[in-house]
């Protein structure tokens, strides 16, 4: 890849073929932490916009889902506690992430259901039409490029198949998202050095959300990878934003 294409890393402009590296950096730092910074920094809001998620999705039994960016498990668990018997493939870039979701007690419950892939969202290590369901839970915006993970998501989906991504998206109240904004640039960091001795990671992470597209914005993204009937539903005043397709 050429020096001069370039992409955003929090507010940093970086080499496109720098920005997995550094994410892989950021997120092996904090793995050990992550499910208890993410409690923390939402007040347990996550959980409910996970389970928001799982009511739209309606998981149905014997369901194949291929979770990316899926961390520590979270989505993969709930998916399979709500389809009654499936499988769930939780792939990541990021080894430390899926090591830790490894040692939590659902993982060892539901080892029967579950595979553990290190995988990139643009380049996925699957053939086509693989599985009925692709979630992405506040991952998307760490892909370097964003419409290459939509479009891989399509490629995987067998026809009928349904993309679901929960990201961090725009308030579309300005003085709300000023307030929002206070927040998380001056607590969020301080936690992360407090309880994830790693402020530089948790500063990203609150700039990356900055730099995510607005809710149109990535409906039109999701529209152009091939996803018909997409919608989305704003969470918590648009905190948070669910955006679904179908691959028909």
């Amino acid at each position: 890849m050429s020096d001069d294409q370039t992409t955003h890393f929090g507010y940093q402009t970086v080499p496109e073929d720098e920005k997995a590296g550094r994410v892989r950096g950021v997120f092996t730092s904090v793995a050990s932490r992550y499910d208890v910074m993410n409690d923390v920094m939402s007040v347990g809001i996550h959980r409910l916009w996970k389970d928001a998620m799982m009511d739209w999705l309606a998981p149905r039994p014997g369901q194949k889902l291929l979770d990316v960016a899926g961390g520590t498990g979270d989505v993969s668990f709930r998916f399979l506690g709500r389809a009654g018997h499936g499988h769930a493939t939780v792939c990541d870039l990021t080894e430390s992430m899926l090591v830790e979701g490894r040692k939590r007690a659902e993982a060892e419950r539901l080892g029967d259901s579950l595979n553990w892939v290190v995988g990139d969202a643009m380049a996925l290590p699957f053939p086509d039409n693989s599985f009925d369901v692709y979630t992405i839970s506040f991952g998307i915006r760490n892909v370097t490029r964003p419409q290459k993970a939509l479009d891989e998501a399509f490629r995987v989906l067998r026809p009928g198949g349904r993309l679901m991504v929960l990201e961090f998206s725009q308030i579309p109240n300005e003085m709300m998202q000023k307030v929002y904004d206070l927040y998380s640039f001056n607590i969020i960091p301080a936690m992360g050095q407090l309880i994830a001795n790693d402020r530089d990671s948790y500063q990203y992470l609150v700039e990356s959300i900055r730099r995510f597209p607005d809710q149109e914005t990535f409906l039109g993204m999701v529209e152009a990878a091939g996803f018909e009937q997409a919608k989305y539903r704003n969470l918590s005043m648009g905190i948070a934003c669910l955006h679904s397709g179908w691959k028909l």
